[in-house]
């Protein structure tokens, strides 16, 4: 067993992974631009694209606290060795927070002409066209729709600004908190800043258990504002834990490979593709749940839904979602020596990573995109220019900690020794 770390460490943000990730940012911006120059179409497309990507970003982010929150309410042990990278991630969640705002805010504002089934042409928002749309709500208007109009207490511009707002405002805040509490730590000793974690953490995921699917309702869910799933939310929780989890094991595989984190053995990585594995479960449960209630009970105003997605261009994409998300990880990561594999967990992150993508894809592209579906430089570009941001921002947060190691964290010890 290792016995001699250097717990000064600092992690230095130079050499090809900056200039890797300022490259990916510069593609994505030129992506973005492409797609408002071409017009028609590939406006729609670009901010659906945009959408999709600034809600991943902040959905990882948001993981990032809640793996922090949930290992200090549990009393963890195991991850105190490591907790930095979770933490940087809490960290950059203001960031993601303000792209995602900003994104919304544009899409709602910028307007553009539509040719409706009867023929009318009507102008809508790029964005949550199915109730943002002018005189949607209004009773006597031509636009006027009773089934949204029953659903304006929750679809209406100013309380879907001031939730985001609030809530994104919220989770950054304890994620900012549980991160300065942890580097104060290092600096007094003692146990009050892991109390004042933990009571943080507390509070944190009782406001979580209850907003976040909300939050998934609001900014994913009512792009498809005649359909709702109680179970959406629960959905999307599940898919913002498996993808976040496969991120910072991801980040951390890569920072051993390049001789950090030395402390850190096949046994937290063993522990960390539990975790993947139980939650990859658990989202294809949810899943499952959702599509086979509304198939089963063959209700139209539900089943719609899917018939979107079982439409030629989406129903093998729709498969293959489960297969990228269940399958693998169940055939990759089922064994216990298979979880103490770094080659093997790192491959398991990056299909993970990339199959949360399609999922979210699944979630938007159906209902704001009517034509020219696929894939194109928007979805390609957009996807690089968003994984070079986070990671340009995500790593310069981690080069600032004084130490990679929680110096005088009261379960180090422990999580240095950590063996099963």
């Amino acid at each position: 067993m290792k016995t001699h770390n250097n717990f000064e460490e600092r992690f230095e943000f130079a050499g090809t992974a900056k200039t890797l990730s300022l490259v990916a940012i510069v593609i994505g911006v030129v992506a973005i631009a492409l797609g408002f120059v071409f017009g028609g179409e590939h406006v729609q497309r670009t901010y659906s694209n945009l959408l999709l990507m600034s809600y991943y970003f902040v959905c990882v982010c948001i993981a990032g606290v809640f793996f922090c929150a949930y290992q200090y309410v549990a009393q963890a042990a195991w991850s105190a060795s490591f907790i930095r990278i979770p933490q940087a991630f809490a960290k950059v969640l203001p960031y993601a927070s303000i792209i995602l705002l900003l994104v919304v805010t544009a899409g709602l504002l910028q307007t553009h002409e539509v040719l409706e089934e009867n023929g009318k042409k009507e102008m809508v928002p790029y964005l949550y066209a199915h109730w943002a749309a002018h005189g949607i709500t209004t009773p006597g208007s031509e636009n006027y729709d009773a089934t949204i109009a029953g659903k304006s207490a929750f679809l209406n511009i100013p309380f879907f600004y001031s939730f985001l707002v609030i809530v994104l405002g919220a989770y950054s805040y304890f994620g900012r908190a549980l991160a300065n509490a942890s580097e104060n730590e290092d600096e007094i000793g003692g146990m009050s800043n892991y109390n004042k974690s933990f009571k943080l953490s507390a509070i944190f995921l009782t406001i979580f258990g209850f907003t976040f699917p909300i939050f998934a309702f609001g900014t994913i869910m009512s792009l498809e504002a005649h359909w709702f799933s109680t179970m959406f939310g629960w959905y999307n929780l599940a898919a913002m834990h498996v993808s976040g989890l496969a991120i910072i094991a991801l980040t951390l595989i890569l920072l051993m490979k390049k001789g950090y984190f030395s402390w850190v053995t096949e046994n937290h990585l063993h522990d960390l593709g539990k975790l993947i594995f139980g939650f990859s479960i658990f989202w294809t449960y949810v899943w499952f749940s959702q599509f086979f209630l509304t198939w089963y009970a063959n209700m139209p105003e539900e089943s719609v839904y899917f018939y979107k997605r079982w439409e030629p261009e989406y129903k093998w994409l729709f498969w293959f979602n489960i297969v990228i998300n269940f399958v693998a990880p169940l055939l990759l990561l089922m064994s216990r020596d298979a979880k103490r594999l770094i080659n093997r967990m790192m491959w398991v992150c990056i299909i993970l990573i990339a199959g949360h993508w399609l999922d979210y894809y699944l979630m938007i592209m159906p209902g704001t995109v009517e034509s020219h579906r696929g894939f194109a430089v928007e979805e390609i570009g957009i996807f690089l220019g968003f994984a070079g941001l986070f990671t340009f921002l995500m790593l310069t947060q981690l080069s600032k900690v004084s130490s990679l190691v929680p110096k005088k964290h009261p379960f180090l010890d422990e999580s240095l020794h950590h063996h099963i």
